[in-house]
């Protein structure tokens, strides 16, 4: 079968492998159960009751802020790389006229079409997305990579991968369309403080540049910038999220940055246990008043234009 319906939801199975090689394992049987017999006014409800990592991370409306407020139109086609179980697919299709989410895992895609099978806008390909992006016949109004550039590698091969990501991501975007990427900060201050490497779970990891092969990789603010504008977006703009980009409750920019006093908290590895090498609100306070808040924010989420006058690269 080529095709699923869960609702209104289309799950397009035709470059799926039948087999899942990315998964968090039997947790996400219990994430489709909930999905499957909740709606989404429940899931707060639900995070409390469990107390559990992976109930929070894949179900808080919290990481919707990240792409809430952004200006995305009922005449705008969304697509969504990475899109996992849903975190923010619902908000995305209740904002845009059309989303198409690419989906590795046929499970994670499953509990993302329970969650939103009310809605009739989306659009859900389940596979590699190295099989289906020469395959892709739309040109789309914004493009999010949202928690999965860093792992472009994964996709895209081991030559010049993130290179590659971004310029099939640009292949992909109308004249004027817009790149949303997010991802952690290697030189995050909170990786200085203590904290584990996200993907990793290790001390320093990013910091010392990924000494080891890994198949993941995050990248400072110039680095990012430079290879954004090296594979010719324009009008590139940063945005910092904190305490992150998961899960995001301010999200400063360059015309408005934190001020000294108002980082008050050291950031928490949620889901493992870190060391505390030192006070973060006051390193922040150090760090902001020496102007370079913007080289040391936990995480980045950037917006990078295609321009409005090129038809293709």
């Amino acid at each position: 079968m080529m095709q699923e319906k869960i609702g209104n939801v289309t799950l397009d199975l035709f470059w799926y492998s039948g087999r899942d090689s990315y998964t968090d394992g039997p947790v996400e049987d219990q994430l489709l159960e909930i999905a499957r017999s909740s709606r989404e006014e429940d899931l707060n409800r639900i995070i409390a009751e469990r107390k559990d990592w992976s109930v929070m991370y894949h179900f808080s409306e919290i990481r919707q802020n990240i792409i809430s407020w952004l200006p995305i139109g009922k005449y705008d086609h969304v697509l969504e790389i990475g899109s996992g179980c849903g975190a923010i697919t619902g908000a995305l299709s209740r904002m845009a006229g059309a989303v198409t989410c690419i989906e590795l895992s046929k499970k994670r895609s499953m509990i993302n079409a329970y969650r939103n099978r009310d809605l009739d806008n989306l659009r859900i390909i389940v596979g590699n997305f190295l099989d289906i992006e020469p395959n892709l016949t739309e040109n789309y109004d914004y493009i999010t990579l949202i928690g999965v550039f860093e792992y472009a590698e994964g996709y895209m091969g081991d030559y010049k991968p993130y290179e590659k990501m971004l310029d099939c991501v640009y292949r992909h975007l109308a004249p004027g369309g817009k790149l949303v990427l997010a991802i952690e900060n290697k030189l995050g201050l909170k990786y200085f403080a203590g904290c584990t490497e996200d993907h990793i779970g290790v001390q320093f990891k990013g910091i010392e540049g990924y000494p080891e092969p890994a198949g993941v990789r995050t990248f400072s603010r110039r680095e990012l910038k430079n290879m954004i504008q090296d594979a010719g977006y324009k009008n590139t703009t940063f945005y910092y999220p904190y305490p992150d980009y998961k899960f995001p409750m301010t999200i400063y920019s360059d015309r408005y940055l934190p001020k000294p006093g108002e980082i008050r908290e050291s950031f928490l590895n949620y889901d493992r246990q870190r060391i505390l090498l030192f006070s973060e609100p006051l390193a922040y306070d150090s760090v902001i008043n020496a102007g370079l808040y913007p080289d040391f924010a936990n995480s980045f989420l950037v917006i990078a234009e295609k321009a409005a006058e090129e038809a293709g690269k």
